[in-house]
């Protein structure tokens, strides 16, 4: 990584996204299908929740890329950078379309990948 960039500011950002992620992991632990966030309003207010915090990981990557010319993030090809940063888009754009079921499948199968490599992001700059 021979570019430049404010280490302490894509510090902040990647902590950030790491906390929403958190954050996300922490309130869908008892939900074991998709049908648990629309089964009654304690599931939809988690399903709400959820939401924001992809929303807020979204935005943190859309300006880790702006900061660092989009250098950084292509060095972690094991996420589809693209696909995270539209999730925000689509839960942002068109809310009353999303899918229940599309935000389970990716906190269960892409959470844990993405969780992994913003840690290994932190702990190669540091």
């Amino acid at each position: 990584m021979s570019y430049t960039y404010d280490k302490e500011l894509v510090l902040e950002i990647l902590n950030n996204a790491a906390w929403s992620i958190g954050i996300i992991l922490k309130r869908s632990h008892e939900i074991k299908s998709f049908d648990d966030f629309l089964k009654d309003d304690d599931g939809l207010e988690k399903l709400d929740s959820i939401c924001m915090q992809f929303i807020n990981i979204g935005e943190a990557l859309k300006e880790l890329d702006k900061i660092t010319s989009q250098k950084l993030l292509e060095n972690y090809q094991a996420v589809d950078w693209k696909a995270v940063k539209g999730m925000r888009d689509v839960i942002t754009h068109h809310y009353f379309d999303i899918d229940a079921e599309i935000v389970f499948e990716t906190i269960q199968k892409k959470l844990p990948q993405l969780q992994n490599t913003i840690k290994k992001i932190i702990s190669d700059i540091n």
